[in-house]
């Protein structure tokens, strides 16, 4: 399960531009704490939904997108 997530998708799941900002700059930084450098990038967006998971402490469903 290799599934990304973006600052834009966590807006459209209700987070304030700002929060969702600062919920994928945590990530990121959790990700190179990890050993993982590729996320020590400024331009890059996309971050794991586990890492996303560790910061905001729930879990993110996909199943609802149907209603």
């Amino acid at each position: 399960m290799n599934k990304t997530i973006s600052k834009k998708e966590l807006q459209d799941m209700g987070f304030l531009p700002y929060q969702a900002v600062d919920i994928i700059r945590q990530a990121k930084y959790y990700m190179v704490d990890k050993g993982y450098p590729y996320y020590n990038n400024k331009r890059l967006g996309r971050v794991p939904y586990h890492a996303v998971e560790n910061i905001i402490g729930v879990s993110l469903e996909e199943g609802d997108a149907n209603g």
